[in-house]
Parts: structure tokens; C-alpha cells; sequence
């Protein structure tokens, strides 16, 4: 096959992939929709390169070669500002400059000044620059959400990285032009460019799509298992959680875990008194003092209503008592002041461990809960234990 053929087809297949990913981005969150956008241009920008790269002997050279590559710097650049919206990452002020500098470069050696090499060299430096800075950006991302796709995204920035260098060593030192001639000098790396340029927005395409999903799935993942108000796991992750550290703390020896069983006092009059807005405050008002009173493996979570379980890893009931009377006297402490009203809370605890007689996480869970009945009833704003 030869390279006007390759380019053609892959300016099809661009094409192709710019139009389903048009179609899928409508389906993304809002938050994904920006960086989706940015790399369908820059797959149609690339789709448009190839195109008069096929056809750029019918062109004159002034407007042919400037006009292409000043594209496929544009699509690189587009393919490195969609990743960093994907992370959520501002555009630098220097985003165009590669592409421009670059496509002024180029402008000038094709009109006036010819010169072929010094053109090859331009857009290599441009893209190789753009190409490796989207691969340090994925490569830079610890998480290990999306860990294959992200490889896969990186390889492919890598390898086209790198075949540019090669390509450009190869014709200076050849002495080859970068045409489309299959038999003579360099036919071969004339053949493989169309090829390997086309990875980044037919495969590429399908990477970024991949890594959306993934995305999709996580906020999917994270909204079933959060609490849309305070933004603590909600009852599903709490259940979820306790009942493998119940397990683990049953079957290791020397594994404890003991939790508390919390709710606010009064917090209908909360409500009555100041509104529902305000209750939600409140709300969150605990819900904050609860995450930052966990240490690593500790987990705040809301159980329902005004109600909030912590378990913690490694307490005795002897401990997590002491730990209790201090988130206790915390809220008690910390007025909450929203909209120019001040509002006073406290809560009433009540705490388990896990015993011999407990044959589930629900046992525990129970067990707390007549604790924290045991602390309403002897007056609120006070902290149980389960016996």
C-alpha cells in the first residue's frame, strides 16, 4: 500500500473515531465533556493533516506545508490540553506557543527560505516537545484508578515520540526527502510515517475513550457509596467496611475494633427553629469534626437522619470511650455560626467493642446502638458504653 493510500484511510479513520466521540461526549458528565471536546478537534485537526499531506503535490508548497504542519503541532498541543482538563489542570499561558512558533518556522522555510530539512527538524522539535509533555502529565498521575489505560496512553505518546526523532535523524543523515516515494531512498520510513502518526488519533482515541469510562465509573462508584450531604460514606460503605474489619478482628489475634454510635441532640428543634438549611449545616458542622478527628484507618460515616457511626481500628472499649468523650466535648465546644444565627449542639454517644458474644458487625452495631439509647435517656450530651 502506498503512502497517499495510508493517508487516506487513516484520515478516514480519524474521521471515523472524531464522529463517535462527538457522539459519546454528550453522554459524559460535565465535567468531562470540556476535555472530550478538546480531543475531538484535535483528532479532526490531525484528520485534516493527513489529508493534505495526501494530496500536497497538488498544492503549492508556500500553502500545502505550512498548512499541515502547522495541524498536526495543533492536534499534539490539543491532545496535551484535553489531558490536562481530564485531570482538571488549567491551560499554562504558553499552551500555543510550540504550535506557533513551530508553523511560523515552517512558514518560512517553505516560502521563504526552502529549505526541506530545516522544516522536518521544526516540526519534530514541536511535536516531540508537546508528545512528551502529555507523557510525563499521565506518567505524572500516582492514583492507581485507570493505572492500564493511562500506560497504554503513555506508550503510545512515547513510541510516536520517539519514531519522530528516529524519522528525522534518519532522512538528515540519508539525505532523504520526506516524500511519498516507495522506491527509492527511505521508501520504507515513508511508508511507516503515515502509520505510526496515525496511532495517537485512531488507538489514542479508543485509550482516552477507555479512561473516560473509567472515569464515569469511579464518580458512579463514589456517589453509591457517599453521602450526597456531608460528603462522609454513607450507610451501604459503612455495613461494607465494618463487616471485613469485623471479620479481621475476629479472625487475627490482637485485632480489635471497637465504634460509636452518634446523634445529635434536639436536632428536630435544630430544623423547627432555623430551618431545614440550617439543620444541613449542622449537619455538615459534625460531619466535619467526625473526618478530622480519624486517624488513617479510621472511618466517619453517616448511618441515617442525625445519625453518624466512627469505627476505629485498634481501640479497646477502655479507648475508645476516652476517644468518644473527646469528639464529644468537641462539639459541644465548637458553636456553629451560619447566616448570623448561632446555634449550639452536642451529641450523645454511645460505644461497643467487639466481644465474644458478637457473631456479626450487626451485633456490635446493635450493641452501640442501646448504648447511645442508654446516653439519651440519662440526659443527652453524654457518652455510653455497651455493656
Amino acid at each position: 500500500m502506498d503512502p497517499v493510500t495510508i493517508f487516506v484511510v487513516a484520515t478516514l479513520m480519524m474521521l471515523a473515531n472524531g464522529w463517535v466521540l462527538g457522539l459519546m461526549r454528550r453522554d459524559f458528565p460535565v465535567t468531562l465533556r470540556p476535555s472530550a471536546e478538546t480531543w475531538r478537534i484535535a483528532t479532526l485537526m490531525l484528520a485534516g493533516s493527513s489529508l493534505l499531506y495526501a494530496f500536497q503535490y497538488h498544492l503549492p508548497l508556500g500553502v500545502a506545508s505550512p498548512l499541515a504542519n502547522g495541524l498536526v503541532m495543533l492536534g499534539c498541543t490539543g491532545y496535551w490540553r484535553a489531558l490536562r482538563q481530564f485531570y482538571g489542570l488549567p491551560d499554562p499561558r504558553w499552551l500555543l506557543a510550540p504550535a506557533v512558533v513551530g508553523t511560523l518556522g515552517v512558514i518560512w522555510f517553505a516560502v521563504f527560505q526552502p529549505d526541506t530539512r530545516m522544516r522536518v527538524l521544526i516540526l519534530t522539535a514541536s511535536c516531540t516537545f508537546l508528545l512528551l509533555a502529555s507523557f510525563e502529565l499521565l506518567l505524572s498521575q500516582k492514583t492507581s484508578e485507570g493505572r492500564h489505560s493511562r500506560r497504554v496512553m503513555a506508550s503510545l505518546f512515547a513510541l510516536v515520540a520517539v519514531f519522530l526523532v528516529f524519522r528525522a535523524a534518519y532522512l538528515a543523515a540519508r539525505g532523504a526527502s520526506p516524500s511519498f516515494d516507495v522506491t527509492g531512498e527511505g521508501a520504507w520510513i515513508n511508508i511507516a510515517s503515515p502509520m505510526v502518526t496515525a496511532l495517537l488519533p485512531v488507538v489514542g482515541t479508543t485509550a482516552f475513550l477507555l479512561m473516560c469510562s473509567e472515569s464515569v465509573g469511579r464518580q458512579w462508584q463514589l456517589a453509591a457509596s457517599t453521602d450526597y450531604l456531608t460528603g462522609l460514606p454513607n450507610r451501604r460503605t459503612l455495613v461494607t467496611v465494618g463487616e471485613r474489619r469485623f471479620g479481621e478482628a475476629t479472625r487475627l489475634p490482637g485485632q480489635t475494633l471497637a465504634l460509636a454510635v452518634i446523634d445529635i441532640d434536639h436536632f428536630k428543634s435544630i430544623n423547627d427553629t432555623h430551618g431545614h438549611e440550617v439543620g444541613d449545616v449542622a449537619l455538615r458542622h459534625v460531619a466535619e469534626h467526625l473526618r478530622a478527628a480519624c486517624r488513617g484507618a479510621d472511618l466517619a460515616a453517616r448511618h441515617g437522619g442525625e445519625e453518624f457511626v466512627v469505627l476505629w481500628d485498634g481501640l479497646d472499649i477502655d479507648a475508645a470511650v476516652t476517644a468518644a468523650e473527646r469528639l464529644r466535648a468537641l462539639v459541644a465546644r465548637e458553636v456553629l455560626h451560619v447566616d448570623g444565627k448561632t446555634v449550639s449542639m452536642t451529641v450523645s454517644m454511645g460505644v461497643a467493642a467487639v466481644g465474644a458474644r458478637d457473631s456479626s458487625f450487626h451485633d456490635v452495631l446493635r450493641r452501640a446502638d442501646e448504648a447511645l439509647y442508654a446516653a439519651k435517656a440519662g440526659g443527652r450530651n453524654r457518652v455510653e458504653s455497651a455493656a
